[in-house]
C-alpha cells in the first residue's frame, strides 16, 4: 500500500511550529487517550449516566443496572482511579456521585454528538 503525499512543493513552516509549540507533552495525551478509553465501556457509560442522574450506593446501582453487585464495584473501582466517580460514606452506606462538572459536560456532549 502506498502512502499519499500531498501535492505541496515546501512545507508551511508556520503552521507546524504553532502546532508543536501547542502540542501538549506526551505523558499528557497519554492520560487523555486513557480517559476516552474509560468511556469505551458501554458498563461504564451506563453507571456515569445512572449518576448523572442521582448520587447512588452500589446496591442501586446493582438493581438499575441489572447487574451484579461486584460487577458494579469493579467498574466503579476503573471510574475512582480515573477521577470520574467519588464517594461519600453516611453510616455504612457509600454513595457514588460523578467526581465534577467536567463529567456532566463530556457525557451531553457525548450524547449531543450520537443524538445529531
Amino acid at each position: 500500500m502506498e502512502t499519499e503525499c500531498c501535492d505541496c512543493l515546501e512545507l508551511h513552516g508556520d503552521c507546524i511550529k504553532k502546532v508543536e509549540e501547542n502540542m501538549p507533552k506526551e505523558e499528557i495525551l497519554n492520560d487523555l487517550a486513557a480517559l476516552f478509553k474509560v468511556f469505551g465501556d458501554p458498563t461504564r457509560v451506563k453507571i456515569l449516566y445512572v449518576l448523572f442522574q442521582s448520587e447512588l450506593c452500589v446496591c442501586d446501582l446493582a438493581e438499575v443496572l441489572n447487574m451484579s453487585q461486584s460487577a458494579i464495584s469493579h467498574q466503579l473501582r476503573v471510574l475512582k482511579q480515573m477521577k470520574l466517580v467519588k464517594n461519600r460514606r453516611d453510616g455504612k452506606t457509600v454513595f457514588y456521585s460523578l467526581a465534577d462538572d467536567h463529567i456532566q459536560t463530556i457525557m451531553n456532549q457525548g450524547m449531543e454528538h450520537v443524538l445529531e
